[in-house]
């Protein structure tokens, strides 16, 4: 799992994986891209859904999150997804 659902949460949020370094650009960008909540702050995000950021920014953020997790993984891993 890519990301981490806050479901409870009003407006809802997503916690992503970054690049440390998009990760500062995201949040100087939007208010809505804070920190990860409870999650390692430099490789994280919380991105709040309040439709602030396009869509298509975050898909980009969902499938940059997911090939970083990805490319984490043991290769035989890898190769079963």
């Amino acid at each position: 799992m890519t990301e981490f659902w806050h479901p409870t949460a009003e407006p809802p949020r997503v916690s992503l994986k970054c690049d440390p370094e998009w990760a500062e650009v995201l949040r100087n960008a939007y208010a809505a891209v804070q920190p990860g909540y409870h999650l390692n702050k430099k490789h994280w995000n919380t991105i709040v859904l309040d439709r602030s950021i396009p869509d298509d920014e975050l898909e980009e953020l969902i499938e940059h999150s997911y090939a970083l997790i990805v490319e984490s993984l043991p290769q035989r891993v890898r190769s079963a997804l």
